[in-house]
C-alpha cells in the first residue's frame, strides 16, 4: 500500500495523458500568438536592417537605418529631431496618463463606494461605455465644430464677453490633442480601477473608520494601495496606446504636431519601410521598458 506522501506526489504531478491534454489545449492560443504577434515582430525587426531606395527594398544587412534616426544627436548645442519627437511623445503620454488617472480613479471611486444599488452601478457603468459605440475618428471629428475658430465654444465665449476674439489654441494644438486622448482612452483607466475597487473588502473600510481614520486617510492608506493593480493595468493600457497613436495627433494636431507614431506613418506612406521598421523597433523597446518598470511595482498576475 502506498504512503500518503507518495499518493500526494502522484496527484500533484498528474499523469502524462493530462500533461499532453494541457499542451493540446494551449496549442490554439499559442499558434495565434506566434502567427499574429511573434512572426510580425520578427519581420519588422528583420526589415529594420534592410536597405532601400526609391523603388525597392534591398534585403542586405545594414544598420544605416538606426544611424540615420539618431543622425545629429551627438550635437550638444541643439537637441536633435529624434529626441524632440520622443520628448513630445512622452509629454503627451505623461499628460494623458495623469489626467485619465485622476478622472478614472474619481469615476471608479464614485461608482464603487457611493452608488449602493448594483443596478444603478451597472447602468452608470454602461453609460461610461457609450462613447465606445462609435468610431474613434468620429469622436475626434466631433470636437472640430466645438473647438474651431468659429465653433460653438468660441462663439459662446465671444457672445458672453469673456474674450474679445476667438481663441486660436483650442483646436489644432497640444490642448486639443490631449483633450481628444483623454476623451478616447479614459475608459481604459476606469475599467481596471473599478474592477480592483469592487474587490476590496468593505469590512476594511469599516475597520479604518472605527480606528478613527478620516475619509482622506482611508482613501490614501486603504483604497489606493488595494487599487494599485487596477491603476497599473490602466496605466499600461493608456501609455502604450498613446505612445503609438498617430491618427489622433494627425487629426487634432492639424498635421502640425510630431510624434513617433506619426513619423512611422509618414515614412510608411513614402515606402521607407526599413526606416519605419527601425523606428518601430526603438519605440517598442521603450514601451516594453515602461511596461517592465510598471509591472515591477505590483505582481499583476498574482493580484489578478
Amino acid at each position: 500500500m502506498s504512503s500518503p506522501a507518495v499518493s500526494a506526489h502522484a496527484a500533484n504531478t498528474g499523469s502524462p495523458g493530462q500533461a499532453l491534454a494541457a499542451w493540446w489545449q494551449a496549442l490554439p492560443l499559442t499558434a495565434v500568438f506566434v502567427l499574429f504577434f511573434l512572426v510580425p515582430l520578427a519581420l519588422i525587426g528583420m526589415v529594420s536592417f534592410w536597405d532601400f531606395n526609391e523603388y525597392e527594398l534591398l534585403p542586405a544587412f545594414t544598420v544605416k537605418n538606426y544611424v540615420s534616426i539618431f543622425e545629429g544627436c551627438g550635437n550638444t548645442a541643439e537637441m536633435c529631431t529624434t529626441f524632440k519627437t520622443y520628448l513630445s511623445t512622452f509629454k503627451f503620454s505623461l499628460l494623458v496618463w495623469l489626467i485619465t488617472l485622476v478622472v478614472g480613479f474619481t469615476v471608479s471611486y464614485f461608482l464603487a463606494f457611493h452608488v449602493r444599488s448594483s443596478t444603478v452601478q451597472t447602468l452608470l457603468f454602461v453609460l461610461c461605455t457609450i462613447p465606445f459605440w462609435t468610431s474613434n475618428v468620429i469622436r475626434m471629428i466631433s470636437w472640430v465644430p466645438l473647438l474651431g475658430r468659429n465653433g460653438l465654444v468660441n462663439q459662446t465665449l465671444v457672445e458672453l464677453g469673456v474674450v474679445n476674439q476667438p481663441i486660436e489654441w483650442l483646436l489644432f494644438s497640444d490642448f486639443s490633442v490631449v483633450l481628444a486622448f483623454v476623451h478616447l482612452y479614459t475608459m481604459f483607466m476606469i475599467v481596471p480601477i473599478f474592477n480592483s475597487m469592487m474587490r476590496i473588502d468593505r469590512s476594511l473600510l469599516e475597520a479604518a473608520s472605527d480606528s478613527g481614520a478620516s475619509a482622506w486617510q482611508t482613501l490614501w492608506n486603504v483604497i489606493v494601495p488595494l487599487s494599485r493593480t487596477g491603476i497599473i493595468v490602466g496605466s499600461i493600457f493608456v501609455i502604450t496606446i498613446v505612445m503609438g497613436d498617430f491618427v489622433t495627433i494627425g487629426v487634432m494636431g492639424g498635421q502640425q504636431i510630431a510624434s513617433v507614431g506619426k513619423i512611422i506613418q509618414v515614412q510608411t506612406s513614402y515606402l521607407q519601410f526599413p526606416l519605419a521598421a527601425a523606428n518601430a523597433v526603438i519605440l517598442l523597446a521603450l514601451v516594453l521598458m515602461i511596461i517592465w518598470a510598471l509591472t515591477r511595482l505590483v505582481d499583476v498576475r498574482k493580484e489578478l
